[in-house]
């Protein structure tokens, strides 16, 4: 599985301090049962899926690249981070396009450093 990490991740406030920890965890696939990410879903239709990195896992999962946007403590607060993700979306843009603003800020990151 290949993790690619959003420049300006969203991470739980309880993760803040674990976070490059979390983050190495994810890239080796090892578990961590309290972490949920949030990533870019898999069909361009749809904006942000979530789930447990425990599903990770999974052998569907080997060969996937994954664009993780945030890293949640658990369900409760995953649902709060996309509802986030959204509202920062919104405030910067007027439309939730949440897919191609993160992307475009992704790329203008890896552009210029900022």
């Amino acid at each position: 599985m290949q993790v690619k990490f959003y420049h300006d991740l969203y991470v739980s406030e309880t993760w803040m301090n674990k976070k490059k920890k979390i983050m190495k965890k994810l890239q080796e696939n090892r578990l961590q049962p309290a972490v949920y990410v949030i990533t870019l879903a898999g069909g361009e239709q749809n904006n942000l899926e979530f789930y447990s990195s425990m599903l990770l896992k999974q052998h569907i999962f080997d060969r996937e690249e994954l664009f993780v946007v945030g890293i949640a403590d658990g369900y409760m607060d995953a649902l709060y981070m996309v509802e986030r993700i959204t509202d920062d979306v919104f405030r910067e843009t007027g439309n939730a396009e949440i897919r191609q603003y993160l992307l475009a800020r992704q790329d203008e990151y890896e552009r210029t450093g900022r």
